[in-house]
Order: C-alpha cells, then structure tokens, then sequence
C-alpha cells in the first residue's frame, strides 16, 4: 500500500487506539473532532480515533521502546509517529485562562481556534447542522464561549514563539447578526496580526454585506473559508436545514466577490464526502468552484460521538480514492495549489488526502 493509499485508509476507517501517546486527541469541538493527529512517512495528517467508526477499525497500532508499530488486522505494516503536546499548551493567561481553552494546535504547525463557540442554529434541532458538535467542547469545560481579540493575540504570538506555527485557522459559530460572524473576525484579526505576523484564514457563512471581505483583508485576514459542506440541494436541507436556507447560487455570489478581494486560490469551501451526495454531484460542484478559483477541499465525512449522525458511516477508501484523483487532476489543470494558500484548512490539508493528489 504506498502513502496516498494508506493516508486515505486511515481517514475512512480510523484508527483503533487502545492506549494513549503523545499529544492527545480532538474530542469534539467545532472540527476536525474525534482526531488525532499522525504523522506518516513525514506527512501529519488528522486521523478519527474517538468515533464508532475508529471503534471498529482494521488498523491499530503497537508500542514498543523505538517506534509506533502500525497494524492492519494485528499485521505490522509500517511506522508511524505521534507529534508531541505544544509548549504553549503549558501557559495560562494574566486572568487564568489555559492557552489550549482559546486556541489548539492542528496537525504539526497550525493553530487553530473558534472565537465564537456557539451558533444560532446548534441548539434547535430543526436547524442545526447534524454533524456539528460546536457545543460539545464548551459544555465539558474544554473551551471558552468567546475569546476576545487580546487572548488571542497573546496565544498566537506565543505559539509561533514556542512552537513554530505557521499560520491560523479562525473559525467562529454563526451569531444571529447580518454579518455572520465577519464583524468579530476582522477585530480579532487585526489584534493578531498586531500582535505577531502569522498569516490569517477566517471562515464564516457568507455575510449580508460582501464590503466584509475588505474589511476581513483589510485587518490582515489574508484567505477566506466559507464552509458548503454538502452539494446536493436535497442533502444540504436534510442534513443541515437552517444553513440550507442559504441558497448555493448566494454562496457563489459570495465566492465570486471574494475571490476579487482574497485573490483566485484563496478561498475555499469545505465538502463533506459521505452525506449523501453522489460522487458526480460533488465533482460538477468542484468543476463550478474551481472555474471561479475557489479551492475545493474535499474531506471524508467524520461522525462525531454524541450528534445525530453519530452512527452515519463514514465514506468507503473506495468512494474517496478516485474521487481524489480526479479533483487532484482537475486542480493541477487549474493550476490550484494547497501549497499556494497563504493560511487555512486546504494550506494545512491534514483532514484530507487531496493535497496528496494535485
């Protein structure tokens, strides 16, 4: 099984852990949740370890005193390594607060963290995406409900000190404000970018107002996410009925006025393999997003324990490995690049093989 093949194998079926090492795991949150970060063969990818599907996973691993032994049905087949805890997680704010409650690393040199940890639509079920477990995190005492843009400085700054990040993810909860989340963002941007010079993704829905993406740039967000998670118009209304009632021609609207502020390869869209949509849909969608230079990061549905779609089944290796190849060939003709993205999940590319595939 060469590294594509065996990348896109643990990202299906997960990881059986049966003991603890190294940094541990994302247990719910906003995403990625239910994760571990492993690193193979060099490559540190975000693989599901706390979900049913890990549970029943082929492959598990073996401790000795010199490596991490991984094992497809108890065979040995390579070796694998657990990055360690960051530095920083150790360090606590002039208020009390632990650095890892405000921001957590990803993967091996990404900081990541959710200003807003709670959204208008989690908490009624008739509009609440039913993947998300935003308020999972919150709710065990592992986060914070808001942190302001000074916590967040002083932990991105200490971070890149500490432990070398290269860049920020910033997500945020949707607020029932017009601007959904933007206004917020571009404060904490433009503390963090005070503060230490990281380069900046923010994601949020699209705004009532497209003037936000200026803004968002203007205080040194330097690319944009806004999240579609599924194509299908029948899937996005079953499987997440309020952020539906924005409909996909006003995303495109937005990706196409951001695109003119961020730059053609600096936004991207988050799809979910394994919802429901059909491969063809999420190719035509991928085909429509990246003539209008919106990088298409395409990831295997993860259920996360404790959601509505907690026994979902997570896309087959089969289902993702040619749906990989081909908006990996699809990309290189488009001349997108993960390696071009100045901050943000598809520049980390940990939750995904696609970058493995451009």
């Amino acid at each position: 099984m060469n590294k594509q093949q065996l990348i896109v194998e643990l990202q299906t079926h997960g990881l059986k852990l049966d003991q603890e090492t190294g940094a541990a795991g994302r247990k719910g949150g906003a995403g990625p949740s239910d994760h571990k970060a492993v690193t193979i063969d060099g490559t540190t990818v975000m693989v599901p370890i706390y979900n049913s599907s890990a549970a029943r996973s082929p492959y598990s691993i073996e401790i000795d005193a010199d490596a991490i032994v991984l094992k497809q049905d108890e065979a040995p087949i390579g070796s694998i390594e657990f990055p360690h805890a960051p530095r920083f997680y150790s360090l606590t704010t002039a208020d009390g607060i632990p650095y890892w409650k405000i921001a957590l690393l990803h993967s091996r040199n990404v900081l990541a963290t959710t200003v807003l940890q709670t959204c208008m639509r989690y908490s009624d079920a008739a509009t609440a995406c039913q993947f998300c477990a935003i308020g999972q995190s919150l709710e065990a005492g592992r986060t914070i409900a808001r942190k302001t843009p000074a916590q967040l400085a002083e932990v991105a700054a200490a971070a890149v000190r500490l432990d070398g990040v290269k860049h920020l993810v910033m997500t945020t909860g949707t607020p029932n404000t017009s601007d959904r989340g933007a206004a917020y963002l571009t404060e904490c941007a433009k503390a963090v970018k005070a503060s230490v010079d990281l380069p900046i993704q923010a994601q949020c829905e699209p705004p009532d107002d497209f003037a936000w993406f200026d803004r968002l740039y203007a205080a040194g967000v330097d690319s944009l996410g806004m999240h579609l998670e599924a194509a299908d118009p029948i899937v996005r209304s079953r499987i997440m009925p309020g952020k539906a009632s924005v409909p996909l021609d006003y995303y495109f609207e937005a990706f196409a006025a951001a695109v003119r502020v961020f730059g053609r390869g600096q936004v991207s869209t988050y799809l979910l393999a394994g919802l429901g949509d059909r491969s063809e849909t999420i190719l035509a969608m991928c085909d429509r997003l990246i003539q209008i230079g919106v990088y298409p990061f395409v990831v295997p549905f993860v259920p996360i324990t404790g959601t509505p779609l907690a026994n979902h089944p997570s896309p087959s290796s089969e289902l993702m490995y040619p749906l990989y190849q081909q908006i990996g060939a699809k990309l290189k003709q488009a001349g997108l690049s993960s390696a071009d993205i100045k901050a943000g999940c598809a520049k980390c590319g940990a939750c995904s093989a696609i970058s493995q595939f451009e």
